[in-house]
């Protein structure tokens, strides 16, 4: 199994960048759309996005549980949000996630994708192989979550955020 260490996705999102935003840059909802990450939480005095902000993530894939330690790199409103997990003690490896928006025709081409800066080491490697064998290729994950995502930003936009109909 060849691990893929980077990848991408687009959705156009009816919404505008700032909506759509809104809701990725909300790490406590993430569990409202990842398949694997349940729910995070903010981490000491940490409310929101900003660089340098960490939260923690709790996954469950399958029967495996694991939680991980993130800190946010860039958080531009409208524009762009990027966090990387963090190694520790078990988990060596580390992932930058981003979040990139483009206004595009009164809404968003909303771009979700990961870099592995870090790739994992026996025995997370091991358990990578044999029981999370969609983290060689995360990006029909991601598919699945940016679904969610436009589903949840487009809902909350409503009226408010829609181009008028011709």
């Amino acid at each position: 199994m060849e691990l893929r260490t980077a990848g991408e996705v687009q959705v156009r999102v009816d919404a505008t960048p700032e909506t759509v935003y809104g809701v990725v840059a909300d790490v406590t909802r993430t569990g409202e759309w990842s398949p694997e990450c349940r729910r995070c939480a903010w981490i000491g005095d940490a409310t929101h996005a900003t660089p340098g902000a960490r939260f923690r993530g709790w996954n469950r894939s399958g029967i495996v549980r694991w939680s991980r330690l993130v800190e946010v790199v860039t958080a531009t409103p409208g524009r762009e949000l990027a966090f990387r997990t963090l190694p520790d003690r078990l988990n060596k490896d580390s992932t930058l996630w981003r979040y990139r928006l483009e206004e595009d025709e009164g809404g968003t081409l909303l771009t979700h994708g990961y870099e592995i800066e870090a790739p994992p080491r026996f025995p997370v490697s091991l358990v990578t192989r044999t029981l999370m064998r969609h983290h060689a290729d995360m990006r029909p994950q991601i598919a699945r979550s940016l679904e969610r995502v436009k589903a949840i930003a487009e809902r909350e936009a409503g009226e408010r955020d829609r181009p008028p109909t011709p």
